[in-house]
């Protein structure tokens, strides 16, 4: 048996996925809640710093479960690795309409509205895109510097 590679019979290459992740859940507090949980051990998989993506998916995904439901419709957290070590974080809601003030200032006394500010200060980039079907997607990545720390990273 000859076991020679030709050019007639190439052998096929492994090639290597990117690490992706995608889960519908309900427009709920429970459905956010789970969302971080998910993507928390998702990451942790990986082998990426998951701290400052496990905040950023809170405030994505109690957003899209607050103010981004239609009813009876879910959300879908997306998770994918851009490179080797940048995860980047999509959360897709129902309501194009309703889309967030980045630089929304809150009175002092308001319990909400800063949200989109701690996305803003946690990831390295951010926004918003506009989706088919009455959708929007908010993402957010977060360069991890080959696996470095965020606290190490962020001072």
């Amino acid at each position: 048996m000859n076991l020679k590679n030709t050019d007639r019979h190439p052998l096929p290459q492994q090639t290597l996925a990117t690490p992706r992740f995608s889960v519908h859940l309900s427009s709920t507090r429970r459905g956010a809640r789970l969302a971080r949980l998910l993507a928390v051990e998702q990451l942790r998989s990986w082998g990426l710093p998951f701290d400052s993506a496990a905040q950023v998916i809170a405030e994505l995904a109690s957003n899209a479960a607050r103010h981004g439901s239609a009813p009876g419709r879910d959300f879908r957290l997306a998770l994918t690795v851009r490179g080797t070590d940048t995860p980047r974080i999509e959360v897709t809601d129902t309501e194009p309409d309703r889309l967030p003030a980045p630089h929304r200032e809150a009175p002092p006394d308001d319990e909400s509205g800063r949200g989109l500010l701690l996305v803003g200060a946690l990831a390295d980039r951010w926004g918003i895109t506009a989706q088919p079907l009455g959708c929007k997607t908010v993402w957010a990545e977060i360069d991890t510097a080959g696996g470095t720390p965020e606290a190490e990273r962020r001072g």
